[in-house]
Formats: C-alpha cells, sequence, structure tokens
C-alpha cells in the first residue's frame, strides 16, 4: 500500500512539474517584445517633409536617378506611360488606337505558338479585318 502511495505522489509531482513548466514556458512567450518593421524612416525624418508636399514627376524622375540609372529609367517610362494614357483617354477613336497599339505589344511580347492562333491571324490577314 505504502509503494502505491509513493507511486501516486511521484506520478502527481511530476505531473505537476510538467504543467508548471507548460504555463511558465506560454507565459514567457506573452511577454517577448517583437521589434515592428522601420519601413526604413524615423519618426523624425517624417517631421522633414510635411504631409501635403507632392513631388512633380520631373522631381520624382530625378530622386529615382538619383537612386540609381535604372530606377530612373523605369520611372521616365512609367511617366510616359501614364501621359500616353492621358492623351488616349480624351476620345473614344484614339483608346480605339490605344487597345490596339496595346493588343500589338502583347503579341510582340508573346508570339502566337498555337496552330490555331496562327490560323486565326492568316484568315484576318486575307478578309483584311
Amino acid at each position: 500500500m505504502r509503494r502505491i502511495l509513493l507511486t501516486l505522489k511521484q506520478a502527481l509531482l511530476s505531473s505537476i512539474l510538467v504543467f508548471g513548466l507548460m504555463i511558465f514556458i506560454s507565459l514567457s512567450g506573452l511577454f517577448m517584445v517583437v521589434q515592428q518593421p522601420s519601413y526604413a524612416t524615423t519618426l523624425e525624418e517624417l517631421k522633414l517633409i510635411p504631409p501635403e508636399y507632392k513631388p512633380t514627376p520631373q522631381e520624382k524622375i530625378d530622386r529615382a536617378y538619383e537612386r540609381n540609372e535604372a530606377a530612373g529609367f523605369r520611372e521616365e517610362q512609367r511617366e510616359e506611360a501614364y501621359e500616353q494614357a492621358i492623351k488616349d483617354g480624351k476620345s473614344l477613336n484614339t483608346m480605339e488606337k490605344a487597345y490596339e497599339r496595346n493588343v500589338k505589344a502583347e503579341k510582340a511580347q508573346n508570339p502566337p505558338e498555337s496552330f490555331g492562333e496562327k490560323a486565326k491571324e492568316v484568315i484576318e490577314k486575307v478578309t483584311g479585318k
């Protein structure tokens, strides 16, 4: 009988110890502080640029070129595409031309590979559409 009580006591103590360790680990995880991302700026830098400041397209391009030449080139292309989209949006006729230009550019980037698409192109050429 004494042996059974000692075994039960030992099992109870070990289960209490395991349960206590689990609680300790859980609570220690709650108190860990994770550093938030800084997004590459500080509060002082944010205060230097007023929120109402909107740079002109040329200032954006210049700033991109200061970073590196490829970024400046991409910014110029983006600005040209934006200006072209504004021009194309003026009337329905120019929108149709812009659509045709975009379709041609898409076909130039992704040439048709299947037999069905090639047949469609031949039919369009023959019928004149």
